[in-house]
């Protein structure tokens, strides 16, 4: 597998197709790549920098959100989310339909075979960007990998149902919540101003059900590391 990690690695300059705003100061941005949307699969990353210059030299790491599919079903292109709090960021939350990027990619391992029970993803601030794709893999909506990583490769039964556990400091920041519920993953949302969902640490709304007796077969974590402390 790491060997045909390394192989599919590639940095190219390509499109963009779509950059929206989806909550306050954070993008979802496609970019029209169909070999990186072939090979790429849940739990990778990729770099992206604002354009071929210099400025800022190096790129931004962001996970897989989604592959961008035609009517047909073939990969075109693949999503990120990012939310703006940078000099890189603030230059790509500009970019428009028709600009150029640099992409390197993709990096990193991918998750492992859906749990074939219940899975939690438990996400704070932006760490909720990798589990859309995940999510769909592992309920059995789609498949990602084109052979390089076949997620749809036999690994026993898919996932019986998908919660994302979603942490951010005020509703305004809550970013994607209706794609997820269109991919048949639940939400529940904590935030630290109470002004959705549960006032307080998303890591609440996992102990909640752990002491319920609900015992998820696989709980995944992104987020600040006091979260994932919390978590561990």
């Amino acid at each position: 597998m790491d060997a045909v990690a390394r192989s599919c690695v590639a940095q190219r300059t390509v499109t963009v197709l779509e950059n929206v705003a989806i909550a306050r100061d954070t993008f979802r941005l496609r970019l029209e790549d169909p070999e990186m949307a072939r090979s790429i699969v849940p739990g990778q990353f990729v770099m992206v920098r604002p354009g071929p210059g210099t400025d800022p030299l190096l790129g931004r790491p962001f996970a897989l959100y989604d592959v961008a599919r035609d009517a047909s079903g073939a990969a075109l292109g693949f999503d990120v989310v990012f939310l703006v709090i940078g000099r890189g960021t603030a230059a790509l939350a500009g970019r428009r339909p028709g600009d150029r990027v640099v992409v390197w990619g993709p990096l990193g391992h991918g998750f492992g075979p859906p749990p074939g029970r219940s899975a939690v993803f438990v996400a704070g601030g932006i760490g909720q960007t990798p589990f859309l794709a995940l999510g769909r893999w592992w309920l059995g909506r789609a498949s990602y990998g084109a052979g390089l990583f076949p997620s749809d490769s036999p690994a026993g039964p898919f996932a019986t149902s998908a919660t994302l556990l979603y942490g951010v400091r005020t509703a305004a920041l809550a970013a994607g919540v209706e794609d997820f519920e269109r991919a048949g993953i639940a939400v529940e949302l904590a935030t630290d101003d109470g002004s959705a969902g549960h006032r307080g640490f998303v890591t609440d709304l996992l102990a909640r059900r752990l002491d319920r007796g609900e015992r998820p077969a696989k709980v995944v974590g992104c987020g600040p590391p006091a979260m994932l402390a919390a978590l561990s």
